[in-house]
């Protein structure tokens, strides 16, 4: 259960005085529902309103803060017109100007001869100074509270800075004190402010450089965030490995089989992966192992090597991929690769005839086959195996910690690879899959040939689209890529539908399409004609970015590319190039490029290393967009910015490492710190692993 001290940081946000169901609803879609996240929206500007000259020395188009004396009221004679308030000092002169003015109101707030305290940006209008709608109107005693820094927060449609500002302030006056989490020495040698300090400072800059990602009062609240995520993390690997696993061990005898039938030589990184792996299988623990390759980088082979250890100490291995084209294309490349080994591998699908998806069901059943391959339904209920001993994720990203979790259950203490061509940065592999161990694929294997990628602009599509006219006459085969964009699908839908239209005036019936709208089963039909020959150019949204092998496609085009991440845009280029025929990559993009799309574009043409990509993509755009987002199950991350928190990442690692080594049930003082810390930050889930220990 939640610590009594959090509760009302977890009560709803219309709890808070002021803030109605409209107000309430804004700011959820803002900050979120609750007032804790509220303490989580920290400013990204501020507004400075302590320089309080005289009306005569005030210069245009600045914040001011004035003391002035109310002289007289206008009243516009026509409605459109605005309400004039005529004000002064000893210096001379200002007119404060309303639009749309309640009349009531101003009179009220503004009584003429009365002194009151007015801030806002000053403008000229002629020869006098006006101030338009000022920010604030308050009595003379009231000057020193509107004398000062004001915070300024993201907003959304429907909410402005003024109740968002109260409701934030509020939250803060509900935020109880809590017990330091932190390592006292560390904290000192940082030089940094308690927790409580730090948050009401963050919310409270006195300049521009206190809103830095690297203030001392960031830098704290980011490593909070840090160390719940690692904690949570590390609660989690030490429950698995508590699960005790299978010891598995090969003789090598089917492995020498596969090896001597390979048409190549395995890379120094295969070679070191599957040596990692196999230490992992004959250990009593369960393996968790992410398997990271490049497009290309023969993430398959290492993952065949890996079930082919579980069939030579006589069990049985699954290999699930996120669609049925990849999985009929992994079930296509190991019955090819296991031809001269006796392993049976069948394929498991939720589609198929009946009568042959209950005879493989059977044949699991009875351990007569040695590798199942297939999608999401591997792990549905009804599929049993005979004693499986290891299983393989394909595309980790597209599966939840839950889903790999479950095929897991189909045996006893099942070893897990799970493996990703999207490449990972170190700081994002800590905070997504930081209860795996990983191996990485830096080579490709030989023979794989190069991608020449240019970016041009999309008023030469005409000269492009000549120019892939005369390569599918010279026996070319290309993808043709439009954006898919959520905001505007509908208007991206029928551009793809228009572009494809196009091409089938040029290109008749061997051009295909596919996007995302479309049933599975005509989206699969269009990929196997594309696959298999029967069509030249296939143009597609990014549903081919992962999940289909066309060694003969040697051409992809990618309109509006800086609509796309680098990754994304890195993944549809590892599309072409797959054999020994050179690739081309076309992006076209529309100017003028913002510096973000351009620099974006410009990595691309300077390499083809996934993992520098990934990197730089992170700079680019942050975590939160990196994987997908929404279906890779990475933890929001509010405070810490993994592009710039990197090093404090690593150290929250080590600490929460520490802490379960010298404390496992959390008992210690500062342990029940760090319980507060892990319902704090919502990572309830790992609170439940501890008290099932």
């Amino acid at each position: 259960m939640r610590p009594d001290i959090l509760n009302p940081l977890f009560a709803p946000v219309n709890t808070l005085p002021g803030v109605g169901p409209r107000i309430a609803k804004a700011i959820e879609h803002c900050a979120g529902p609750l007032v804790v996240d509220l303490l989580w929206h920290l400013p990204s500007g501020l507004i400075d309103r302590r320089f309080s000259p005289t009306i005569a020395a005030a210069p245009a188009g600045v914040i001011v803060t004035l003391k002035v004396r109310v002289e007289s009221h206008h009243k516009p004679a026509v409605r459109r017109l605005p309400y004039k308030v005529r004000c002064s000092d000893e210096s001379g002169e200002l007119t404060l100007v309303f639009f749309h003015a309640r009349e009531k109101y101003l009179l009220e707030n503004l009584p003429v001869g009365e002194i009151r305290v007015i801030s806002g940006r000053t403008e000229r209008y002629g020869d006098e100074i006006q101030l338009v709608h000022p920010d604030h109107i308050a009595p003379e005693d009231e000057i020193e509270n509107i004398l000062s820094v004001e915070p300024v927060y993201p907003l959304t449609a429907g909410l402005n800075l003024k109740p968002l500002s109260k409701a934030i302030q509020a939250a803060l006056e509900r935020t109880p004190e809590l017990p330091e989490w932190c390592d006292p020495a560390y904290l000192a040698r940082q030089d940094w402010p308690p927790w409580n300090t730090a948050l009401l400072a963050a919310h409270h800059p006195d300049s521009e450089a206190d809103l830095e990602a690297n203030t001392k009062v960031r830098e704290r609240l980011a490593y909070d965030e840090l160390l719940a995520n690692q904690m949570a993390l590390a609660l989690l690997r030490a429950s698995l490995q508590r699960a005790s696993g299978c010891e598995t061990k090969g003789d090598g005898r089917l492995r020498e089989i596969v090896r001597t039938g390979l048409p190549f030589t395995l890379t120094a990184g295969q070679l070191s992966a599957i040596e990692e792996i196999e230490a992992d299988l004959m250990q009593p623990h369960r393996m968790l192992r992410l398997l990271q390759g490049d497009v290309g980088s023969g993430k398959t082979v290492v993952a065949l090597f890996t079930m082919l250890i579980a069939v030579e100490a006589g069990a049985q291995a699954a290999l699930m991929a996120p669609t049925e084209l990849l999985a009929r294309q992994h079930f296509a490349t190991l019955e090819k690769l296991l031809a001269e080994s006796g392993v049976t591998v069948a394929l498991l699908t939720g589609r198929g005839k009946k009568s042959e998806r209950e005879a493989v069901l059977a044949s699991l059943a009875a351990g007569a086959i040695d590798i199942a391959v297939g999608t999401h339904a591997l792990f549905q209920s009804g599929v049993e195996f005979s004693d499986l001993a290891v299983a393989v994720v394909d595309e980790q990203h597209r599966f939840g910690v839950h889903q790999r979790m479950t095929l897991a259950a189909k045996g006893k203490g099942v070893d897990v690879l799970v493996m990703t061509a999207t490449p990972i940065p170190r700081t994002l592999m800590l905070t997504a899959y930081g209860d795996l161990q990983s191996s990485r694929l830096h080579e490709k294997p030989a023979g794989r040939a190069a991608v020449e990628t240019r970016v041009l602009p999309i008023n030469r599509l005409d000269e492009v689209i000549d120019g892939i006219q005369r390569a599918v006459e010279g026996g070319a085969r290309v993808y043709w890529i439009c954006p898919l964009v959520e905001e505007s699908e509908a208007v991206d839908l029928a551009a793809v539908a228009e572009r494809h239209a196009q091409f089938e005036n040029i290109f008749a019936a061997r051009v295909g399409l596919v996007h995302g709208r479309m049933k599975s089963d005509d989206k699969d039909a269009a990929m196997s004609a594309f696959a298999g020959g029967d069509l030249d150019v296939l143009v597609a949204t990014t549903v081919i970015e992962v999940g289909i092998d066309v060694p003969d496609a040697t051409i992809i085009v990618v309109e509006h590319a800086e609509r796309f991440g680098l990754a994304q845009l890195h993944q549809l280029r590892g599309r072409v190039g797959r054999a020994d025929k050179a690739g081309n990559c076309l992006l076209l993009y529309a100017p003028p490029l913002g510096e973000t799309a351009r620099a974006r574009l410009e990595i691309l043409r300077e390499t083809d290393d996934g993992f520098r990509i990934a990197e730089e993509d992170l700079k680019l755009r942050g975590a939160g967009e990196l994987l997908g987002t929404r279906q890779s199950g990475l933890p929001e991350l509010r405070l810490a910015d993994l592009a710039r928190h990197g090093e404090l990442l690593a150290t929250a690692r080590d600490d929460a490492r520490l802490i379960l080594e010298r404390d496992p049930e959390l008992k210690s003082e500062r342990s029940q710190a760090l319980r507060i810390l892990l319902y704090l930050f919502e990572r309830d889930a790992a609170a439940r692993y501890l008290r099932s220990a």
